[in-house]
């Protein structure tokens, strides 16, 4: 390759006359040779319109010119006078702003009351014994009733007759003799003595309550538990239910190897109101939604943190207690102040009554209603603090199901407190004495379906059942005895 300045770059172009020293100085001082301007490796001359030039080089291609935009009319001249005020803000902008500072204000105080409420709530129900024997009755299963869907709600509450804790262990003897006045603690079983089937309408309507007579003899139907399938109990005393179910869980628990006695009666009591809440949906035909057990120590609890309720008799009371048997209730007839220990013995006593434990139904209930406008009237319904205080002395002995809403029930249940309600019995077609079980109340089932489902308003679902499974013998005059608005009053 010649080098820079070589013949072959001639002096001629770079060194003649035309870069002398007559424009760029003395022909003794020569500017120094520069390096060549090389020809650009693309094509600058004009092309036809969309060719482009084979290589691989982005060219620009200038926009066309917009032609100018017309102008547009000219603007009005303003009229000479006074400079106008500044424009104020709108008013309607100064009433957004505030409506908005409102609302935040109503969501801030609306979140506050939420928490509040929910943490007082919180602290209502926190350490209450709850169950989760409604949910574990399957679909399919002999005694299972699917919910409705109205907004009503069917309470069950069971009185169980034990004489024992929530760990499985005996009261004190002298406690059970001299306060709860139930004899020894060896007996009493799990009995469930009291049952009352609740009614409350969706529309806050009359409440209407059955007592299901603890001697009812009915179908026990087993079905899926903690401690495996359990069998069809067969016919036995409704009251009985409860009992016979834990004492097969009982043996199932022990026989895996558990020795936790606690942990034995928690799961075993469980299988109990399992079945008995298939007994009383078998029997009545209607879902338990919600579940409410209270034992003698937790009743008495109970009537004790209530105080002291009153009742009016229109003949004098006394049972007294022999062979074991009997409460030792004494009362004149007329109006009586009775305190805990004293209500338990009038809502047990069963002998020397003329009606015995029909009697005793009815009693319960008036206790029952007693107790509820009692609650209501010192506005401990629905006051959270009151409420607490309340739930604070019965929580070791009261159990109710995890799904009740405790503040909702209360507002629903404003009929039951103010009177608006209405106790009534099942019917019973005789009293015989079977082997191994004593003397029993034999019932039509038919017919207790007919009279619970019409009473809480399920009167055409039972005749849908009827038209299927038809049964003959049934009495259309034989709905049971007449309400009872005003049970053992005076």
């Amino acid at each position: 390759m010649p080098e820079y300045g070589s013949p072959e770059y001639g002096s001629s172009e770079y060194g003649s006359s035309e870069y002398g020293s007559s424009e760029y100085g003395s022909g003794s001082g020569r500017r120094p040779q520069q390096r060549p301007r090389f020809q650009p490796p693309y094509d600058l001359s004009p092309r036809a319109p969309g060719s482009r030039p084979q290589d691989d080089l982005r060219y620009w291609t200038p926009r066309p010119q917009q032609p100018p935009r017309p102008p547009g009319p000219p603007s009005p001249e303003r009229p000479e006078g006074p400079e106008r005020p500044e424009p104020r803000r709108p008013r309607r902008r100064r009433a957004i702003i505030t409506a908005r500072a409102l609302a935040c204000t109503a969501s801030a105080a609306i979140v506050l009351a939420s928490a509040a409420t929910w943490a007082a709530y919180h602290n209502l129900t926190s350490g209450l014994l709850t169950s989760d024997a409604i949910n574990q009755i399957r679909s399919g299963e002999k005694g299972y009733v699917a919910p409705h869907l109205d907004g009503s709600v069917n309470l069950l509450l069971v009185g169980l007759d034990s004489r024992k804790d929530m760990n499985g262990n005996d009261l004190p003897t002298d406690f059970v003799e001299s306060e709860l006045h139930a004899g020894s603690s060896d007996i009493g079983g799990y009995n469930t003595n009291v049952l009352i089937f609740l009614h409350i309408p969706a529309d806050g309507g009359r409440v209407t309550a059955f007592s299901i007579a603890r001697d009812d003899y009915v179908e026990e139907p087993g079905g899926a538990s903690a401690v495996g399938d359990l069998p069809d109990l067969g016919m036995h005393k409704i009251k009985e239910a409860y009992g016979q179910a834990k004492a097969i869980a009982v043996d199932r628990l022990k026989a895996s190897g558990m020795t936790d006695q606690a942990q034995i009666e928690k799961i075993s009591r469980e299988v109990g109101r399992e079945s008995t809440i298939r007994a009383v949906q078998l029997l009545t035909g209607e879902h338990v939604d919600h579940l409410a057990e209270i034992n003698l120590l937790g009743f008495y609890d109970v009537a004790k943190a209530v105080g002291p309720i009153e009742v009016c008799l229109n003949h004098p009371v006394y049972d007294p207690i022999e062979d074991g048997a009997g409460t030792g209730l004494k009362l004149p007839a007329g109006h009586s102040t009775l305190d805990a220990a004293t209500a338990l013995q009038f809502v047990r006593q069963r002998f020397h009554l003329l009606r015995g434990d029909f009697d005793r139904n009815r009693r319960q209930q008036a206790f029952l209603a007693s107790v509820m406008y009692k609650l209501k009237s010192e506005g401990v319904i629905g006051d959270l603090g009151k409420m607490r205080s309340l739930f604070d002395v019965v929580k070791k002995d009261v159990v109710i199901d995890d799904n009740w809403d405790v503040l909702d029930f209360a507002s629903r249940a404003q009929n039951l407190t103010s009177g608006n309600a209405e106790f009534r019995e099942l019917p019973i077609t005789g009293q015989p004495v079977l082997p191994g079980d004593g003397s029993v109340n034999t019932v039509n089932p038919s017919q207790i379906r007919q009279i619970v489902m019409t009473g809480f308003g399920d009167a055409k679902e039972f005749a849908n059942e009827m038209a299927q499974n038809a049964e003959s013998g049934d009495s259309a005059d034989a709905l049971g005895p007449p309400s009872l608005t005003d049970p053992g009053g005076g």
